[in-house]
């Protein structure tokens, strides 16, 4: 007690004397009671903590006045309300939310500014709905488009989805939630998800697949969600390298490490590989003698067994509760935390920028889109005019106050038009872990399209993806590239009819477009929420000047992938082993260094004004280790209407030592500029971010010589390439 006394007098002192800050003062504070508590603490209360009560809680201390920790999915939006202990929705009238856009279409904003917006208000709705974990966001690279959760991520490029993870996660916390960066790594398929060996070289691991998560850490995120897979040989649940090693060591994260659900495999991993919180393994929760039990959790009996021999140390239990005293004082015990809001006006405005700034025009034949609003005849043919998309997908699934379809955001905007509907196509209800095929009739449908677009002025097709599963949806990958429920035929059978056709595809992945030449335009429309026709009316009629960028590849077939070129061992494996034999080529690394052409590019996407980059330029043609390179450049909106574009700033190594792709992002910046205006702008590439990982030395590592600055709109699309050499050494 007196030394306690001591030390609280010494802190005040150095408080009072400001040689503490006072960020400081209160987390030196925060350490001190979460120290004082853990000495009240049980053994059997704190391994408690360390596993789940219910599907979505965990155990606190009533005794002490510990709350329980709430936890919910919805990186896009809070899941409704699920059972105590059952899957079932627990049918409450005030759970429903706003949608937002899922992360595929966030990361195409390449807004970072958006991304905060984003975060503040699902923030916000997770407060409001009392949830002290969001689980979300996801930030696996997009590796093969048949992933079936590749909707839920933030694309290809580890830097993009690096600068756009954090003011996300920063935005989620301000509202005293702890975002919960998923899926701690290489979860990049859902195809035997739960068992699949991913062998990896140590550069693809860290130069592809941890980067992101590294910047989210960095960034302070409060907690992070296993993957389901092991990486060689051991589950990343508790996987020593990754876990503890990297994260935990290398890295310094101070928060929650907890499985995805059902993620554990064995008690002393779980203990002593870095796992905080044990979730979803799979339980009735009736009785102790029920097989599933959660007294029956690797972290719970079997912990506690293994405690009281003196297997494993209490430290390494007191560590794990530490961890979550820490972020309960960040979250349920935070003093002044606000109270969130839900489905506010400002939430649905968020949305609607996102998913305006999100989507993609990727083919704009004849000036086709934008369409003005006046005395015609529009047929808009597809399921995906009328089908929600916030049903379905797995833990994404939303209840929404409301969600607006694209049909109804067309008949909304174009008023003098008119407009007729038919499906063309149908699926089948969405149901998880299984396809429930349609009971409509394909040739009857088709015949209906086909009559409805002759003499139309305009067709617009709705077609896409959609959450059900073996399309975009957890649990399962894709079983083609193709558009399905014969859309591909379809599609050429209308413009063949009527040629003056637009495509809007619907989803989170990319598809064969092998059908482009036959249409006028082509739109990636994403799955946008609750203002998703409104979105894409704004964006159709003109309202708005598309302005978003793919954040993945579209390649021509599914073997101009890396992942799919290589065979069934890169994707998706024997069931037992699977090997990333691309290495570090993923996307359009791939495509560049290999000279595939894809069909639309990373970065790729048109707009209604038309841009001019000029004066492009590198302020030094030399440059040392500790020097950033700052490129300039013009950018003028030599259109007719208000734009914004993303100058995008790459860098490649000439005649490397190693291998390297051709080029690969290194900067980025989106500019809004008026007709007949310009802005002369200035991009930062610290050389320190042009390392490689070296194998050899398990270190990060700067090669000398030549390297080559790209500066253009798109991966494909340079506009001019500057030559500069770089050395390791001060100069």
């Amino acid at each position: 007690m007196k030394k306690r006394m001591f030390k609280a007098a010494i802190f005040s002192m150095l408080l009072m004397f400001g040689y503490l800050s006072q960020s400081v003062a209160q987390t030196t504070n925060t350490e001190q009671k979460i120290d004082e508590i853990i000495a009240q603490l049980t053994l059997e209360e704190k391994v408690a903590m360390c596993h789940a009560q219910s599907k979505f809680t965990s155990a606190g201390v009533p005794r002490l006045g510990i709350p329980e920790i709430w936890m919910s999915d919805g990186p896009h939006g809070v899941r409704a309300e699920i059972n105590w202990d059952n899957w079932g929705y627990a049918g409450w009238t005030n759970d429903s939310i706003t949608a937002f856009p899922a992360l595929t279409c966030l990361a195409a904003t390449f807004n970072e500014g958006l991304s905060k917006e984003y975060g503040v208000a699902v923030g916000e709705e997770a407060r409001y709905r009392k949830k002290d974990i969001l689980l979300g966001p996801g930030v696996n690279i997009y590796r093969t488009p048949l992933n079936g959760r590749n909707f839920e991520y933030m694309g290809e490029d580890p830097y993009l989805a690096s600068q756009m993870v954090v003011p996300y996660i920063h935005g989620v916390q301000s509202n005293g939630v702890a975002a919960c960066v998923k899926h701690f790594v290489a979860n990049n398929q859902e195809k035997w998800r739960g068992h699949i060996n991913v062998e990896l070289s140590d550069r693809a691991l860290h130069e592809i697949y941890l980067p992101a998560f590294k910047s989210a850490v960095d960034g302070g995120v409060w907690s992070m969600m296993s993957a389901y897979n092991q990486i060689r040989g051991q589950y990343c649940s508790h996987n020593e390298y990754l876990v503890n090693d990297i994260l935990k060591g290398d890295w310094g994260f101070d928060g929650v490490y907890l499985t995805d659900w059902g993620a554990a495999h064995n008690t002393k991993q779980s203990a002593l590989y870095g796992l905080d919180i044990e979730m979803g393994t799979g339980t009735n929760g009736l009785t102790y003698s029920e097989k599933n039990h959660y007294e029956n959790y690797y972290l719970a009996g079997p912990f506690k067994e293994i405690l009281n021999s003196g297997e494993v140390s209490e430290d390494v239990l007191d560590d794990k509760v530490r961890r979550i005293l820490r972020l309960m004082y960040r979250t349920n015990m935070a003093e002044n935390k606000p109270l969130g809001s839900i489905n506010t006006t400002a939430h649905h405005d968020v949305a609607r920028r996102v998913a305006q700034e999100g989507i993609v025009l990727l083919q704009n034949d004849d000036d086709f889109f934008p369409i003005s609003d006046k005395k015609m005849k529009i047929a808009v043919i597809g399921e995906n005019a009328t089908r929600m998309m916030t049903i379905g997908g797995g833990s994404s699934e939303l209840k929404v106050e409301y969600e607006v379809s694209p049909l109804q955001g067309i008949k909304e905007r174009f008023k003098n038009a008119e407009i007729v509907y038919t499906m063309g196509y149908a699926s089948g209800p969405s149901q998880y872990g299984q396809v429930i095929p349609s009971t409509l009739d394909a040739d009857s449908l088709k015949n209906e399209a086909i009559k409805a677009v002759k003499g139309a002025d305009v067709v617009l097709f709705f077609g896409g993806l959609n959450k059900s599963h073996h399309q975009d949806c957890e649990d399962g990958d894709r079983l083609t590239y193709d558009l399905p429920f014969g859309q591909p035929e379809l599609i050429e059978t209308l413009a063949a009819t009527n040629p003056n056709i637009g495509v809007v595809l619907i989803g989170g992945n990319a598809v064969a477009t092998p059908w482009s030449d036959k249409v006028k335009t082509v739109m990636q429309g994403w799955y946008l929420g609750t203002e998703t026709g409104h979105a894409m009316a704004d964006v159709i009629s003109g309202d708005v000047t598309p302005s978003g960028k793919l954040p993945f590849t579209f390649p021509k077939k599914l073997e101009d992938n890396a992942a799919h070129h290589y065979g069934e061992m890169s994707y998706p494996g024997d069931n037992v082993n699977e090997e990333y034999k691309e290495g570090i080529l993923v996307g359009y690394r791939w495509h560049d260094t290999k000279k595939i052409t894809p069909a639309y590019a990373f970065g790729h996407g048109l707009s209604y004004t038309k841009f001019k980059l000029e004066n492009i330029a590198s302020d030094k043609k030399s440059y040392d280790i500790n020097d950033t390179i700052e490129v300039t450049c013009s950018l003028d909106n030599i259109g007719d209407v208000e734009g914004a574009e993303v100058v995008q700033v790459y860098v490649g190594k000439h005649k490397s030592a190693v291998e390297r792709a051709t080029k690969e992002l290194k900067a980025y910046q989106k500019v809004t500029l008026k007709a007949s205006s310009s802005e002369k702008l200035n991009l930062s590439i610290p050389i320190s971010s042009l390392k490689y990982y070296n194998e050899n030395k398990s270190d990060w590592e700067l090669e000398e010589g030549e390297y080559y600055i790209y500066v253009g709109n798109a991966s494909d699309n340079i506009s001019k390439k500057i030559k500069v050499s770089i050395t390791s050494r001060v100069n």
